[in-house]
């Protein structure tokens, strides 16, 4: 099976607003918004051999050395069959080591190798360069603003 196709997302001005009555609406232009800053994320990761994924886990294990995949699973809010394949992901590409949890013998702690650490702060160096021009019409003051705003929105019941 081939892989899927990629499909540009386009800003309100380029599709010539056909969505502007969704655009009303927070849930979706917050997903249209994600679109564009995953698909970015996505090339900007990729010549770096990650995913966002694996990126995301590789930043809470350098982060967080002898964490575990369960600690993961629940940070990230993965599932754990899925951070599994994620940390099997790092481990081969030598970004990351197990290591047996003495005091639970079914748990793995997970710390990162040199060249994990590497890859994660030139991650971080690209991701930042490539935000910095996705975000250049935002003062820094409206960007801290966005994100204290996003990070206030929470699940209710």
């Amino acid at each position: 099976m081939g892989q899927a196709r990629k499909i540009p997302v386009k800003s309100a001005a380029e599709d010539g607003g056909l969505d502007a009555s969704l655009r009303e609406i927070l849930g979706y232009t917050v997903k249209r918004t994600s679109n564009i800053l995953q698909a970015d994320a996505a090339a900007v990761l990729d010549p770096l051999g990650l995913r966002i994924t694996t990126f995301s886990a590789l930043v809470v294990i350098c982060d967080h050395p002898d964490v575990t995949q369960s600690q993961i699973a629940a940070a990230l809010n993965m599932e754990r069959s899925n951070t599994v394949l994620i940390i099997d992901a790092l481990e081969e590409a030598e970004l990351i080591g197990r290591h047996r949890v003495p005091t639970d013998r079914r748990a793995y702690a997970l710390r990162a190798t040199l060249e994990g650490m590497k890859t994660r702060d030139a991650a971080v160096r690209a991701l930042s360069d490539r935000e910095e021009i996705l975000l250049q019409d935002l003062s820094r003051e409206e960007r801290a603003t966005l994100m204290a705003l996003l990070g206030r929105i929470k699940p209710q019941p």
